[in-house]
């Protein structure tokens, strides 16, 4: 079970705007392991905006999968997300939130980050496990939407081939996915769904669904009509 912390200030850290602060590292990209990957432009992008980085410093490794650690790291970037604003009375740990996670390692800041910013993660979560296109692909979207207000939308379900292998609670926000434009099925009608996810995949989807998040602002909110101060003589 997690450990609720008592904090300051968190209604302000999980209202962040989606802005992005581009890295002096990320300046120009010399990653020599795009020229056939259809993402690259995209990739570069993120890079720019110090939303993805490599394995190294001429590295992307488009083809390998990713982890739940360095998918929600990825979310957490895309989404930027943080504790900028957040005071704890009690300095938590990645194990508060998560059993399986290690305190020390790489990935526990990203983790208490995301659970501290609302984004909805099994406690039981493996952040060594491989992550699967469904599982990214749901954290991802329900992470977006929550912080960024996009609009409703009268959605007309895609049929998916294989939907069948979807995970139920995950249908939703793959369907969302799809009306997005932020990722497409394949030439046979299929989401695979149960594959693992590449790193070119899951920086694509990020790039995509943020480029529907710039064309459907927020709408503005309303200026709070005047009330009149006169009485009844």
């Amino acid at each position: 079970m997690k450990t609720t912390f008592k904090m300051l200030a968190l209604s302000a850290a999980t209202a962040v705007s989606l802005t992005f602060v581009s890295h002096s590292y990320a300046a120009s990209s010399s990653f020599t392991d795009l020229t056939n990957i259809a993402a690259k432009d995209k990739i570069i992008a993120l890079q720019e905006q110090g939303i993805v980085r490599g394995i190294s410093e001429t590295l992307f490794a488009p083809n390998e999968t990713i982890t739940a650690a360095q998918g929600i790291q990825l979310i957490v970037n895309a989404a930027n997300l943080n504790l900028d604003l957040v005071r704890f009375l009690v300095e938590p740990k990645a194990t508060d939130y998560f059993k399986n996670a290690d305190d020390d390692a790489w990935y526990a800041n990203a983790l208490i980050t995301a659970s501290v910013n609302g984004v909805e993660l099994p406690a039981d979560l493996d952040p060594n496990k491989k992550w699967t296109r469904e599982a990214f692909t749901h954290y991802l979207i329900r992470t977006i939407e929550a912080h960024s207000n996009l609009p409703m939308m009268n959605l007309a379900p895609v049929e998916i081939n294989d939907e069948e292998d979807l995970t139920i609670e995950y249908s939703g926000s793959i369907q969302r996915a799809l009306a997005y434009d932020a990722m497409k099925l394949d030439e046979q009608g299929n989401f695979r769904p149960k594959a693992e996810i590449s790193r070119a995949e899951a920086a694509e989807l990020i790039y995509n669904v943020l480029e529907y998040v710039k064309a459907h602002p927020a709408p503005s909110p309303q200026p709070e009509p005047e009330t009149g101060s006169e009485t009844n003589a």
